[in-house]
């Protein structure tokens, strides 16, 4: 079954998540290098995120300076994090049917 998207997604370019983060756009550039946050590259080459990109650079910051964490500690917290939101979606679901 074929699906048609009725609307363009909203994405947005690396100058807009960089003023919106806070955050140099080589920095970002670096994230995306290391799969810390998603971005995807056009034909031109230009990076566009989704909007829920501000929010995941939010939280490598506050894991950056509060927990001292590398980079690569970084990607695994947040992998695991990812893993806690759906296992609580999934209990939250079940308790609704029982």
């Amino acid at each position: 079954m074929a699906e048609y998207l009725l609307v363009r997604p909203v994405r947005l370019s690396l100058d807009t998540v960089a003023a919106r983060s806070g955050l140099h756009p080589d920095l970002i550039r670096r994230f995306v290098a290391l799969s810390l946050v998603d971005g995807t590259a056009d034909s031109s080459g230009r990076l566009w995120f989704a909007p829920s990109a501000v929010a995941t650079l939010a939280r490598i910051q506050r894991l950056r300076a509060g927990l001292s964490l590398n980079y690569a500690a970084i990607g695994l917290v947040l992998d695991l994090l990812d893993r806690i939101d759906v296992l609580e979606a999934q209990v939250r679901s079940h308790r609704r049917w029982t």
